[in-house]
């Protein structure tokens, strides 16, 4: 049985050398279009492989699915596939990679073919989980440090804690949306350094943070832990993430616990889910702790992944310019370190949470995660390629982050997730 991630594989659908969707990726997704009500799908290319009707054509009959398959295909979400396990995940990426590639007949006649082959062009991509819990880590080391330089002491911009626990906090799990989503500009109480009262209306301050969110794949029971060593073991898979943010109503707000409204109005994912098993080629040795971890974080091998990662703006009309790059690998705090954490008192995980990893920073002022650090707070706008400038983001400007890992010529990309600012509501 051939390795999915055998960078050797290539499949009869014609894929351009750049796409993020060769064979060996296959992510997850969701999707509907107007003949077919919404179906679990499979990226490969600039297709999707429908996979209830790969199941309709006996495809999956001899992986012992369970009693749910195939309805289990028919979902708004990936969760109740989720639930059944890592041994099915892989058995179905493993069925799928072995009927796409390029000596496979079986999906090759014109009538499977019309059924199981979807441009994704042609479809409509849905949120891929449904998360019943959502949080944010606060997990870049420069992100923190530029946070503390600009609101605090630049001479201790790391809080005293923050070296010794992976910060974060319990977001608003309704408002996370599918790429393409149009995010409304909030209102909120925001005052102004030198004014005596706070004002209310529109934020004079939006702002991406370019992040990535892992989805939890196995449930706990209230008072379980899981072990830092096992903690890859809960995970489903990556997607992008757009924490959209309104620093003016969050600076005002946040103290004494944390972010709230200017945080919740709205964050995007992206619609694949890349599984963890595709990544595997991508592993490397996240930055050096110091100091050392207290034992139930204390990990070993690599648990950081090199994704490189960028984000857009588009004016309204205008092109798109590329504003910063960064890198997955850079994180302080891992995935695994996170998770483990998260379920140190017992609190209990569900399948299809959203854990995102916090802003993305990286060392040089072209990878920096947000607008906030890239214009420094307003005090160094950020030229765009129409002659513009932004130390915020404007009505109509659309944003757009990519990611992507790329090792001896194998690509194994996320796709895009993409939102564009609309005015705020008239209160």
């Amino acid at each position: 049985m051939a390795n999915p991630n055998d960078p050797s594989l290539h499949s009869w659908i014609d894929i351009a050398p750049d796409s993020d969707f060769p064979i060996q990726n296959l992510p997850f997704g969701v999707f509907e279009t107007e003949l077919r009500g919404p179906r679990l799908g499979v990226a490969i290319g600039e297709y999707v492989l429908d996979l209830y009707a790969v199941s309709q054509f006996g495809f999956f009959q001899d992986l012992e699915l369970g009693p749910r398959m195939p309805k289990i295909f028919r979902r708004r979400s990936l969760n109740q596939f989720i639930a059944l396990g890592r041994p099915v995940w892989r058995a179905v990426r493993q069925r799928v990679s072995e009927l796409l590639r390029h000596d496979n007949e079986a999906l090759r006649s014109d009538e499977v073919m019309r059924e199981c082959l979807l441009r994704q062009s042609e479809v409509r991509m849905l949120r891929p989980v449904k998360p019943h819990n959502y949080t944010d880590f606060y997990s870049s080391i420069e992100h923190a440090t530029n946070v503390g330089t600009m609101f605090r002491d630049p001479a201790n911009a790391l809080l005293p804690n923050w070296r010794h626990i992976p910060i974060g906090y319990h977001g608003r799990a309704s408002s996370i949306v599918v790429s393409g989503t149009d995010i409304r500009r909030p209102n909120g109480q925001r005052k102004a350094i030198d004014a005596a009262a706070p004002t209310f209306g529109p934020s004079q301050q939006l702002d991406f943070e370019l992040e990535m969110a892992f989805v939890v794949g196995r449930s706990t029971h209230l008072g379980d832990t899981v072990p830092v060593q096992n903690a890859e073991d809960y995970i489903f898979g990556l997607v992008l993430f757009n924490d959209w943010s309104a620093r003016d109503i969050q600076s005002w707000e946040y103290v004494p616990l944390g972010p709230f409204l200017g945080k919740s109005f709205g964050s995007s994912v992206s619609p694949w889910v890349v599984t963890l098993d595709a990544l595997e080629p991508f592993r490397v040795a996240g930055p050096v702790q110091e100091p050392e971890p207290l034992l139930y974080l204390r990990q070993l091998d690599q648990h950081n992944f090199d994704i490189n990662l960028e984000v857009a703006i588009q004016p309204e009309g205008g092109p798109e310019t590329t504003v910063s790059r960064s890198n997955f690998g850079l994180m302080y705090w891992s995935m695994a370190q996170q998770l483990a954490h998260h379920a140190s008192n017992g609190c209990n995980l569900e399948v299809g949470d959203l854990y995102a990893s916090g802003t993305i920073s990286g060392p040089t002022p072209d990878s920096l995660g947000s607008m906030l650090e890239l214009a420094w707070r307003g005090t160094r706008p950020v030229p765009l390629a129409d002659g513009s400038e932004r130390k915020f983001l404007l009505d109509g400007d659309t944003v757009t982050m990519r990611g992507y890992c790329q090792r001896d010529g194998l690509r194994i990309g996320f796709g895009a997730v993409t939102g564009t600012v609309l005015p705020a509501t008239q209160v």
